[in-house]
């Protein structure tokens, strides 16, 4: 592994863009077949609502989850068709996260291109969202699977609950490690397990190997946003497709910052409350090097490799398979990658 500085607080061969290519060319498959079925699903007499959604189509992204899915399943020996479904599940859910995230974040740019609460308002965006929530919730009734239906209704029940834990710690600068993690935990983690437990159940695994698969996605998700919160720090406005500094501006405690405090003599200390408290960039470049001087980055990116580890861990017991091989890949890209 490659030693991090103050100066390099990722490694310089962190995209490992042969190894992602390689993963997404195993479930490209599956994946055109989701983004066909999404697509279909997300059209609506109501012009509103295709418009928004055709932007958020156009928009990409890497579609990380429903992909988890359909790899889990894969791993899992699956060979029916309900994958599919249930990955548009699985993204419909996220995106609808995305959109009210926007609206409370009050973010006007996400993958490079401006927010659909930028473009038509906070209003249309969160009831868009709830759209999404209730056409997925109209494809698990379809699957008419009661084990589905309780595993995402409980999850998007405590995703739910996350975003009110995250809006609760804006602005407290005495938001520690565990509470920190009990956000990502709800918000980011429990949808990545979902859509991994999921492929374990569709595959009919002993309930060890499902319950392996869900400890995958979990470790997974904490390892992907602690990694993401690291980039708010490290990386650039055209690579990262947000503005630098977004996660300080609206005065969330993320783990660089609190990683930071704890090792900040009083001024810098003063420096960091006051912008976790008070939000804004006014003074960017001297909390960015404040928590380059303390180490903070290295001691998040470290924490990320943890989870890292343990998601290739989980996977020990699964049988080998193409498809085990691109999971164990993403633990490594998780916390590699630019963007």
């Amino acid at each position: 592994m490659t030693t991090l500085t103050a100066k390099n607080p990722m490694p310089a061969d962190a995209s490992r863009p042969d190894d992602f290519t390689r993963v997404r060319e195993l479930a490209a498959g599956d994946m055109q077949r989701v983004d066909a079925l999404i697509r279909h699903r997300l059209s609506s007499d109501v012009v509103l609502i295709n418009q928004i959604a055709e932007h958020i189509i156009a928009g990409g992204g890497k579609r990380l989850r429903p992909m988890l899915h359909v790899l889990a399943a894969g791993a899992a020996g699956y060979s029916g068709d309900k994958h599919t479904k249930l990955a548009a599940i699985i993204e419909f859910i996220h995106t609808s996260t995305l959109l009210h995230d926007d609206v409370v974040d009050e973010s006007d740019l996400r993958r490079g291109r401006k927010t659909a609460n930028a473009l038509w308002g906070n209003a249309a965006s969160v009831l868009v969202g709830d759209f999404l929530y209730s056409r997925s919730f109209q494809l698990m009734v379809e699957l008419d699977d009661m084990r589905i239906m309780r595993i995402l209704a409980d999850t998007t029940n405590t995703i739910a609950e996350g975003e009110v834990l995250q809006l609760l710690n804006i602005g407290n600068a005495d938001v520690d490690e565990a509470a920190y993690l009990a956000v990502i935990e709800r918000k980011t983690a429990v949808l990545f397990a979902a859509a991994t437990e999921l492929g374990g159940l569709l595959g009919s695994l002993p309930d060890e190997q499902v319950a392996a698969l869900r400890r995958y996605g979990m470790e997974l998700g904490y390892a992907f946003q602690i990694a993401d919160d690291l980039l708010d720090y490290v990386s650039d406005a055209d690579t990262l497709g947000k503005n630098i500094g977004d996660d300080l501006a609206e005065g969330k405690p993320t783990l660089p910052l609190i990683y930071a405090l704890q090792k900040a003599n009083l001024e810098q200390a003063q420096s960091l409350r006051h912008a976790i408290e008070h939000g804004g960039l006014d003074s960017l470049d001297r909390i960015v090097a404040a928590i380059r001087d303390s180490g903070a980055l290295e001691r998040t990116h470290e924490r990320a490799l943890q989870h890292a580890r343990a998601a290739r861990a989980a996977l020990a017991g699964l049988a080998d398979s193409p498809h085990r091989d691109a999971l164990l890949a993403l633990a490594d890209y998780s916390v590699e990658r630019r963007h």
